[in-house]
């Protein structure tokens, strides 16, 4: 009976390990087209930081990043925090929030655990990642497919942290979109971290156009109105205006720490980009972006862009979270025609010296508001901020969007 009990015992174990390579290799398949079968090492990957406000193009942005294959992003981690803390002020968050990233940078999501409640171990937004819907978490989205956040959220299901901590490790780069940071000073551990090799894109709107934007789900903002302005009491019909004040001179503190006179650990590792040039020259604009953390640009995500940025319309309020086709350029401007006059000088006083930096040009009318054919954006070239030292040199674009998609390596369908 003994040598019979050690046959089976062997033959057992010998079944045990050939099901387990099996399992590796059909994992190792559904991976195969972009990365090998072991995550890269955790020094060799690139974290990227979209630094901006609410209402500010951020979802879109975050959304450029998020469709590139070799890319694991999330949409506003720190969301958690705030939820979960929000009987505090926005200063007493800053380090919980910075921990928080610092943790998920390096694909830890032990650290989720603190902000999650027990009813619901679900990410924010996690059906806005395509890592999160994309084989092998779930077999809806190829991985040389772009996503559909409809669709995940249809036909996928969240994950635990371990599984989404074990996708994070198979992407060369991580990216989380945040509009919940207000200086720069906190992040300084991460960009002196060693394992990490941070990039802080920092994206800024006309606060006009973020005012109009907000307005129409102010609902939404309550909470996090409230972190911002400290808790402290303020006049119902003022505290817009104050938040919009806190985002502008945040704006400032953040550029002016970055550029004028930066630490070394900073130096050619932040970039300002503005919604507006964004929305003029997308293609253009992304690339340069892409280049920044070191990606290149896909025909798939170049054509995607061109769809999304060219369509009809400025969207409705149903579709305020989601990225849809739009024309971008309409997007920008509706402020203009939509944001009372009277509104348009408050903004305008609460953040002068913003917009003047950043290179908005202010109206005097609502007559000068109205006339679309009079251009408010100040180009790049006449402003401080975009001569910075912080930025590596790269190859210039001065090509139209429609000729980038059709031209070369990036060719796509004639819209």
């Amino acid at each position: 009976m003994i040598p019979h009990c050690k046959a089976n015992y062997s033959t057992m174990t010998f079944l045990v390990i050939l099901q387990g390579a099996a399992l590796l290799l059909l994992l190792c398949g559904w991976y195969v087209q972009f990365s090998p079968c072991n995550p890269p090492p955790s020094n060799d990957k690139v974290h990227v930081l979209v630094l901006s406000s609410w209402r500010s193009g951020s979802s879109f942005l975050g959304q450029v990043f998020n469709q590139h294959p070799s890319v694991f992003y999330l949409m506003e981690p720190s969301w958690h925090v705030w939820t979960q803390l929000r009987q505090n002020g926005a200063r007493a968050l800053r380090m919980a929030v910075r921990d928080l990233l610092r943790s998920l940078f390096q694909c830890d999501f032990s650290v989720m655990e603190s902000y999650l409640p027990e009813n619901q171990k679900t990410l924010f937004m996690w059906s806005h990642s395509r890592a999160l819907c994309s084989a092998p978490v779930c077999p809806l989205t190829p991985r040389d497919q772009l996503s559909n956040q409809t669709q995940c959220i249809q036909k996928c299901k969240p994950q635990n942290l371990q599984i989404v901590e074990e996708v994070c490790g198979f992407y060369s780069h991580v990216v989380y979109k945040e509009v919940r940071i207000f200086e720069l000073e906190s992040l300084y551990p991460l960009l002196q971290d060693p394992n990490l090799d941070l990039r802080i894109i920092h994206l800024v709107r006309d606060p006009r156009g973020v005012m109009r934007s907000k307005e129409v789900i102010a609902g939404n903002f309550v909470n996090d109105n409230t972190i911002v302005l400290e808790q402290k009491h303020i006049n119902k019909t003022e505290i817009q205006y104050q938040v919009m004040q806190e985002i502008c001179r945040s704006h400032l503190r953040i550029n002016e720490r970055a550029v004028l006179n930066p630490p070394p650990f900073l130096k050619g590792r932040y970039k300002l980009v503005r919604y507006e040039d964004v929305t003029r020259n997308p293609l253009e604009e992304i690339n340069a972006l892409y280049q920044f953390v070191g990606l290149e640009m896909t025909t798939q995500v170049a054509t995607w862009i061109y769809k999304v940025t060219h369509g009809k319309g400025k969207g409705s309020i149903k579709e305020a979270f989601d990225i849809t086709s739009r024309s971008a350029t309409d997007v920008s401007q509706a402020w203009r025609t939509m944001l009372p006059h009277s509104r348009v000088k408050r903004v305008q006083e609460v953040c002068e010296e913003a917009m003047s930096y950043l290179g908005y040009r202010t109206v005097n009318s609502e007559t000068e508001q109205k006339s679309l054919d009079i251009d408010l954006l100040v180009p790049q070239k006449q402003l401080n901020w975009s001569h910075d030292k912080t930025q590596p040199p790269g190859d210039s674009y001065n090509r139209n969007d429609k000729d980038f998609i059709t031209d070369g390596q990036h060719k796509g369908p004639d819209y």
